[in-house]
């Protein structure tokens, strides 16, 4: 019996690195090499939790992490059409039957092998050039988040946008909108190097929030609107909410002119905090982006077209070896934009 290493939830705020049986693929699966794998903020909410509430009468159960895996393959059942053994990939962690990768399913990506169950091309897997690194195409699967809040935006070429959050979600919402021709975007938040890697990959202003009123700098970026009641208001067409702070959400309506849109991609905690009633003086539109229905896929060979600009996005490049240092930094509130865990030297 092979075995390889794994990553699982601990106790809580500590990961377990376990020596499991390494998968073997039937007829119709793949077995995949991991690479590289990034660690999400998902990651991090388990470990807070000291696992997943799945047990009997939601008690905690330890899970096996990782659902931004990048590898190669290297066995393929003999059912499998459209894959060789060699290829370099990503995955759907969504695509997997017995559960979603790393996230409550069987598998997690936070390992040296992921079986990839029913294996099939552009469904549950997508292949990606040499040319690209590892450690980037391991971006694939939050940059399909970015992708798809975009898409939900329907931001135009003329429209000016803000995005609040320059985490790796939103500073990949702002790749996209400017890969979209959008004309002008601006990036908030309160960390100053994430503001600076903002400008790096594209972004035409930043604001840091902490320090300067937003609704006024938005005005003097964007332009002067008004709202429904004809108060003055930025001319800013969409908010992009990346960082999920009731503060953000406040921040918008008070800056928002007649007509503006908000898409929310940042998970929300319940909050007494946030001003509904104020959406009314804007008619804001409210829409809600939810992970990728049909984008996991479709941002592959963009991100290998524009490698070295996602590229930037990566702050921690961290070998399996050190997986708990890893973890450690991606739960420390600000030490690291984006970690992305490699299993050689190569990345």
């Amino acid at each position: 019996m092979s075995t390889m290493k794994s990553v699982q939830t601990g106790g809580v705020g500590k990961i377990d690195v376990v020596e499991i049986e390494r998968p073997v693929p039937g007829p119709k699966d793949a077995l995949m090499r991991i690479r590289a794998c990034g660690i999400c903020g998902t990651d991090t909410h388990f470990l807070h939790l000291g696992g997943a509430p799945f047990g009997p009468g939601g008690s905690m159960v330890s899970l096996p992490l990782g659902h931004e895996p990048a590898g190669e393959i290297v066995e393929v059942g003999a059912e499998v059409a459209d894959l060789r053994v060699g290829d370099r990939v990503v995955v759907n962690p969504q695509g997997a039957p017995s559960g979603i990768i790393g996230c409550g399913g069987k598998h997690g990506g936070m390992s040296e092998y992921l079986l990839l169950e029913d294996a099939v091309l552009g469904k549950s897997v997508a292949v990606f050039p040499d040319t690209v690194p590892f450690d980037v195409a391991a971006l694939n699967e939050p940059m399909a988040v970015a992708r798809h809040c975009v898409n939900r935006s329907e931001a135009k070429p003329s429209d000016k946008v803000v995005v609040f959050g320059a985490g790796p979600i939103g500073l990949g919402a702002t790749i996209w909108l400017k890969l979209r021709g959008v004309e002008h975007v601006v990036v908030a938040d309160v960390l100053p190097e994430r503001l600076e890697t903002a400008l790096a990959v594209g972004a035409d202003a930043v604001i840091n929030s902490a320090e300067r009123d937003v609704t006024a700098r938005l005005s003097e970026l964007h332009g002067q609107a008004a709202n429904a009641l004809g108060q003055p208001r930025a001319g800013t067409d969409i908010y992009i909410d990346a960082a999920g702070a009731p503060a953000v959400f406040n921040a918008t309506i008070a800056s928002a002119k007649w007509g503006a849109k908000m898409v929310m991609v940042a998970v929300q905690k319940k909050s007494d905090a946030i001003d509904l009633g104020g959406m009314l003086r804007s008619e804001l539109t409210l829409i809600a982006s939810q992970g990728y229905p049909t984008e996991i896929f479709e941002v592959t060979q963009e991100i290998a077209e524009h490698h070295e600009r996602f590229a930037k996005l990566i702050s921690h490049r961290v070998p399996f070896a050190e997986a708990e240092h890893a973890f450690e930094l991606a739960l420390t509130p600000g030490a690291a934009e984006k970690v992305v865990v490699t299993f050689d030297d190569e990345s």
